[in-house]
């Protein structure tokens, strides 16, 4: 029996995938359930499983574009397995017989040059610019210094005279050329504007140093900075709620929950997998849902729907030393929040200039539905909440918020 395998729907609203990786060949005996293929939507990389066991029939190639629906192989279920590899028989080495060196044919009209001689235009060349004869390297006959070797010699500016400078090709995977899609598509279909603050860090960092052993001995992850910026996200967004909306059509929606969505850099190019619900988890429910996301996405196992949706964003560019951008909206969100490295800078603190640990941060956000009122309070309360996160984000009671 020949069954057809059909790409499956990875989600709503994919229409098509791309086949990124065959992981098995032609004629190939597949196991169920085995993965045969990585294929690329615009929201992921996925793996393709076999429906059946049997001798699989490769239909598309990697790279190919197949609608969702469409048959991307065969699997002949009635085909045996077969009993080990059965081993290669050994070639047989076929010795050519040495070929007789030919004897050069005389070349009455040869002529012949002094190793190092310059033609009459390689000479007026180097004449010209003062180079001596005897430092250039001939590649002409009887090594014979040519115009070409003449000009190689001449010192340039602009003109690139040695090294490498290959160049490769590569198609862009689907998710790639979606992720840049989207980024197009909300710098030309949004008003964006950018508006920036600074933040103290110092008392985040006086809060992890005393506990965050204590926080990773009892829950098992890491007492990050992920949490204390959604925490004071999620506080913003309920104080300002246009930044917690979106456009459609001539409709403006706004929610009542905090879907937020943090940007990860997987081996597919960047991905942004999103925290549910958000305003109903703890220290400890952020960061762990923050590991678990960034682990499966950075392994290629991220799914559609852990991917789709999302209110607001965040995204961390100052892991890669970053010390201040405009991050774009991540449509058809309204507003996206970007963090910075931390770097000791020095700032006044009751009227004297101290050094402390400072971030710059950036909310970039639609304009035509979010004001400047909107934005910047927005981006205050979030300095506001990291710079007092006992009393804005803890309620006074550190150790009953880290559950400790």
């Amino acid at each position: 029996m020949i069954l057809e395998m059909k790409v499956p729907s990875p989600g709503e609203s994919i229409t098509e995938v791309e086949i990124a990786e065959w992981l098995v060949q032609d004629g190939d005996y597949v196991e169920k359930d085995q993965a045969i293929a990585e294929v690329d939507s615009d929201k992921a990389t996925l793996e393709l499983p076999a429906e059946q066991s049997g001798i699989i029939t490769l239909k598309a190639e990697e790279g190919d574009a197949i609608a969702v629906g469409e048959v991307v192989c065969l699997i002949d279920t009635s085909a045996a397995k077969p009993e080990g590899d059965a081993a290669p028989a050994a070639k047989e080495e076929v010795k050519e017989a040495p070929k007789k060196e030919e004897a050069p044919k005389p070349d009455s009209k040869k002529e012949t040059y002094a190793s190092g001689t310059p033609s009459p235009a390689a000479k007026k060349i180097l004449d010209e610019k003062g180079i001596q004869a005897a430092s250039v390297s001939g590649t002409g006959r009887d090594g014979r210094i040519t115009k070409e070797d003449a000009v190689k010699a001449v010192p340039s500016m602009g003109t690139p005279t040695g090294g490498s400078r290959g160049e490769s090709r590569s198609k862009l995977s689907m998710l790639r050329r979606k992720v840049a899609e989207r980024l197009v598509s909300a710098k030309n279909e949004t008003a964006m504007l950018t508006t920036f603050n600074e933040v103290d860090m110092s008392p985040i960092f006086e809060l992890r140093k005393k506990y965050k052993e204590t926080f990773k001995g009892k829950h098992g992850v890491s007492l990050g900075f992920m949490s204390f910026f959604t925490k004071a996200v999620v506080r913003a967004l309920e104080l300002y709620p246009a930044v917690n909306s979106m456009i459609d059509g001539k409709e403006m929606i706004t929610y009542d929950f905090c879907d937020i969505s943090i940007a990860v850099s997987g081996p597919k190019g960047l991905m942004v997998p999103v925290i549910r619900n958000a305003e109903n988890l703890t220290f400890r429910g952020v960061e762990a849902e923050v590991k678990r996301l960034a682990i499966r996405a950075r392994e290629g196992e991220i799914t559609v729907d852990e991917m789709t949706g999302g209110t607001f964003t965040i995204t961390n560019g100052g892991v890669f030393g970053s010390m201040l951008s405009t991050p774009i909206i991540n449509p058809p969100q309204s507003a996206i929040l970007g963090m910075h490295n931390i770097v000791e800078r020095p700032i006044v603190k009751n009227g004297a200039v101290a050094i402390a640990p400072i971030m710059y941060v950036a909310l970039s956000y639609d304009h035509r539905i979010i004001d400047g009122k909107e934005s910047v309070g927005f981006l205050v309360a979030v300095k506001e909440a990291l710079e007092s996160p006992e009393e804005l984000l803890m309620g006074g009671a550190v150790e009953k918020a880290l559950e400790l």
